[in-house]
Order: structure tokens, then sequence, then C-alpha cells
């Protein structure tokens, strides 16, 4: 897995993390009982400080999607999945929310917009 920080978004670098590592265990980019990098070696990686990678990693074991063992690093754990799911259809539902309210500014009929959604799901 490939994290990628920018520095121009408005997310904490932290933050970042915690949501790329989300992404992959929603996708199944990273299986239950995949061994994460160890602290140290992801702020390496990344060029972070170690207290911005600990914190993602400790984001993502509150969340229930990580454990970390002593001496042997940090695991995924796959936990809390549904919950993870749920956070993502509602910021879907939001998304879905300003693009309706954008496509009746811009005086599009719903079936339009069906249309437009078929498209890009299609792609």
């Amino acid at each position: 897995m490939e994290i990628i920080i920018s520095n121009s978004s408005a997310s904490p670098i932290y933050e970042q993390i915690a949501q790329q590592v989300r992404e992959a265990i929603l996708t199944g980019e990273l299986a239950e009982g995949t061994l994460l990098p160890s602290i140290r070696a992801l702020a390496n990686d990344l060029r972070i400080s170690v207290i911005t990678t600990k914190r993602a990693y400790a984001e993502l074991e509150k969340a229930g999607l990580v454990s970390t063992v002593q001496g042997k690093g940090t695991f995924v754990t796959g936990g809390n999945l549904e919950l993870l799911r749920e956070e993502h259809l509602r910021h879907v539902e939001q998304l879905i929310g300003q693009a309706v309210a954008d496509a009746k500014a811009a005086g599009l009929t719903a079936q339009e917009l069906h249309e437009m959604l078929d498209l890009l799901m299609e792609g």
C-alpha cells in the first residue's frame, strides 16, 4: 500500500494517513492480519515525524481497525468495517446532496442527473 501525503490538503497529515489506511482496509487492499509498517519505518518513508505517524496509528486503533502487539507490530484487525462503510455512505450522501443542489441551480432535470450518474458509474 502506498500512502501519499499532500501538503496542500486542508486535512492534517495524521488524518491523511489514517484515511488512506481506512480506505485500503475497506476495499480489501489490506486484509485482516496484515502487518502495517512500523511507526518509525512509515515516518522515514513519508519523511514525517514519528509523532505524526503514531497519532495516525492511534486513530486507527481507536476506531478498532488495527491493533498493536508489543514487540511484534501493528496489524489490521478488520473490526468495525460496517461502521467504516456507514461513514463512507454518509460522505457519499453529502456529496450527492451537493451535486443535486448544483444540478438544480444549473437547471438540470432529475433524468439528466441520473444519466450523468450512470455514465460516471460505468467509467
